[in-house]
């Protein structure tokens, strides 16, 4: 390579600035103790004691969107990752290290077969209607 600079690689866009690779943001880790519970339609929910996460210099950018965007809307872990424009592995890796330090909590929806059933429900209002 030349020393002029005409061989050289860049690892960046001139339009879009200085490029930062996804495994950068989560320090080279691809999972988390907590990301066994998050799937893709698993729930963030900000915890209330999460007053000022910017406050928390351990915390990086990416970590502090999170908290805010689920602070008065919980949010699903695929939603939050169109939102933020991350890959699915990344945001799961931040959503685990928000759950460890206890910013966040992670609920997950109640599925189908845990539903009752409707005849159930309309037994239950027909009884309620009887008394």
């Amino acid at each position: 390579m030349s020393g002029d600079g005409q061989g050289k690689r860049h690892w960046f866009d001139d339009d879009a600035g200085p490029v930062v690779r996804p495994y950068a943001m989560t320090r080279g880790r691809t999972t988390s103790p907590a990301q066994h519970r998050l799937d893709l339609i698993a729930v963030v929910v900000t915890e209330p004691h999460a007053d000022d996460p910017e406050a928390d210099h351990s915390l990086s950018p990416e970590h502090v969107d999170i908290v805010e965007r689920c602070r008065d809307t919980p949010q699903s872990v695929a939603e939050l990752a169109a939102e933020l424009d991350l890959p699915i592995g990344v945001v799961r890796v931040l959503i685990g290290d928000l759950v460890t330090e206890e910013m966040v909590h992670v609920t997950r929806p109640v599925p189908p077969a845990e539903l009752p059933d409707e005849s159930i429900l309309r037994d239950v209002i027909s009884g309620l209607r009887a008394l």
